[in-house]
């Protein structure tokens, strides 16, 4: 091993290793580059022309229309918790399956499949149910192993059903490696590969899972009922005229904004950052038609007047003045830089000003109204933060990255890889154990921009599909993310549990399912057409 090789394995463990002392990700990541870049430039192994492709890169980040999703769905996820929607979700479905032994379990599952779909924040769906759930389930004499274990669970849900940050990113970088595998292998007009097709690849996996999740639920309250007992029915009769109407109001916005967002990326109708910006007005009506009922009942007790429409009439004239103006978008020319415009086309330009006028006033009400009960500026601090903080690491990852190929280092890596014994499946089991253990101390992002640049584009050179691999990857780290000792999901829960629920009880609680985690990434791996198949389907 030469000095260049050595410089860049050493690079590599140095950053690992200062990012587990603590030091900020984006700094540790771009101090270590330059520190690095200074010693080979030094020792006459790095050529210090690659750091000059460093504006070239930023340019390139400002610019990427795709990454503009990354603020808009973080404002959606952010927005939606903020609303207390997740609550009246957990409420609602606990009353729906709470008579059915281990019910709570399965709404938890549920309720953590429809949040992971509308926020993709691992950490905020955890903490929310673990404060809203556990305290619940445990009252009602819940196993706390088995509490703990489907909240962490289902709070990760969000690394794999999208839309998903994590597989926003994730698409973006595997869009980058599949085109520079593809130069290397001497195809110069190579295919495409969307974060849509890595969003239709991971909703079957994703939806896999969470009948799992649910199948292992039914079993434990069948073989030990005792962990998972029903909520008496006598204490659900008072509520049970009122539960349809519960049910329809609690869950109808969610899902109707989930289908929107991911059924116009599915259908073609909107690439990912146009839905992700559906998605963020959609919180902000949804946001507003769940104030405007807290509102009503305080003007109800008070006797008060309102000083705005309540209820979902706004962000339904809102959502309506939408389709209308998806309708005539597809219908009519709906262009005004013409010489001369048909009768039909001209009032269709009238209408179509008509109803941006109801979808601004609609939009207005809820803005008001979510300004007015203290969410609207948190939730812009938080979005602002969380966006700064994934750009930051960016920047720092492209120089780490720069100096890393700089010193011969993907020459390393795809050197191991193509010498691992097995070929493509012991190349890919190198890097799901390297990405497991990573995990466990590293944040997705970090894992994201510095991990998969460097091992995708030699794994897509020997023939895996970009699709299955980022949804192996999505799932490999969702499953490192849960175990014990470790997992980011196990520290998220234990600050928020009650004193009463010990910390083996977690880890013991996550354990199976951990191993239904495992047994999923297995059954993909052997039939690659579980991610495959839908891309497959609606996009070639």
């Amino acid at each position: 091993m030469d000095l260049r090789e050595a410089l860049d394995i050493i690079m590599f463990a140095v950053a690992c290793g200062v990012l587990l002392i603590g030091y900020p990700v984006a700094f540790t990541l771009g101090g270590v580059a330059l520190i690095f870049a200074g010693i080979g430039y030094a020792a006459g192994v790095f050529d210090p022309s690659f750091l000059f492709a460093m504006p070239q890169r930023i340019f390139g980040t400002m610019t990427n229309e795709v990454l503009i999703a990354v603020p808009l769905f973080i404002f959606m996820g952010v927005m939606l918790e903020r609303s207390r929607v997740a609550e009246e979700l957990l409420d609602t479905m606990g009353k729906l399956f709470g008579t059915v032994r281990g019910g709570l379990g399965i709404a938890v599952s549920i309720v953590g499949a429809l949040l992971a779909a509308s926020t993709g924040i691992v950490g905020a769906t955890v903490v929310t149910m673990g404060l809203l759930s556990l305290p619940t389930m445990l009252r009602r004499g819940y196993d706390p192993a088995l509490a703990s274990g489907s909240i962490c669970a289902a709070g990760t849900l969000g690394q794999i059903i999208p839309p998903s940050i994590v597989l926003v990113l994730l698409g973006d970088v595997l869009s980058s490696s599949y085109q520079q595998a593809q130069l290397a292998l001497g195809n110069y007009s190579p295919d495409t590969v969307s974060v849509g097709d890595l969003f239709a690849g991971a909703l079957l996996p994703g939806l896999m899972l969470v009948g799992m999740y649910i199948a292992y639920q039914m079993v434990v309250a069948i073989v030990r009922p005792e962990a998972a007992p029903p909520i008496p029915a006598e204490e659900l009769a008072a509520d049970r005229d009122k539960l349809l109407g519960q049910v329809v109001r609690a869950l109808l916005p969610p899902i109707t904004l989930i289908i929107s967002v991911l059924g116009s990326i599915l259908t073609g109708i909107a690439t990912p950052t146009e839905a992700a910006a559906v998605g963020a007005v959609g919180a902000i009506l949804l946001a507003g038609y769940r104030f405007s009922f807290l509102e009503k009942e305080e003007l109800r007790e008070t006797g008060g007047k309102p000083t705005m429409p309540l209820g979902f009439w706004p962000g339904i004239a809102a959502a309506g003045a939408f389709v209308g103006l998806i309708t005539l978008t597809a219908n009519f020319d709906m262009r005004l830089a013409r010489d001369t415009i048909p009768p039909t086309d001209y009032i269709a330009i009238v209408v179509a000003m008509v109803l941006c006028a109801v979808a601004i006033w609609g939009i207005a009400i809820s803005l008001i109204r979510v300004y007015r009960n203290g969410c609207l500026t948190d939730v812009m601090g938080t979005t602002t933060q969380i966006t700064s903080m994934v750009f930051v690491i960016l920047i720092g990852a492209a120089l780490f990255s720069l100096v890393f190929r700089g010193l011969g280092g993907d020459e390393t890596v795809q050197s191991f890889l193509t010498s691992m014994p097995g070929g493509v499946f012991g190349a890919m089991l190198v890097v799901m154990i390297i990405m497991f253990i990573l995990g466990f101390f590293l944040d997705f992002i970090e894992i994201t921009f510095v991990v998969v640049p460097l091992v995708a584009p030699v794994l897509m050179q020997m023939g895996v599909d970009p699709v299955w691999l980022g949804v192996m990857m999505a799932i490999n780290l969702q499953t490192s993310f849960l175990t014990p000792p470790f997992g980011f999901a196990l520290f998220y829960l234990r600050g928020v549990a009650p004193p009463s629920v010990r910390t083996i009880d977690i880890y013991r609680g996550v354990l199976p399912f951990v191993g239904l985690q495992i047994f999923a990434l297995c059954v993909i791996a052997y039939y690659q057409g579980i991610a495959t198949w839908l891309p497959s389907v609606l996009f070639d």
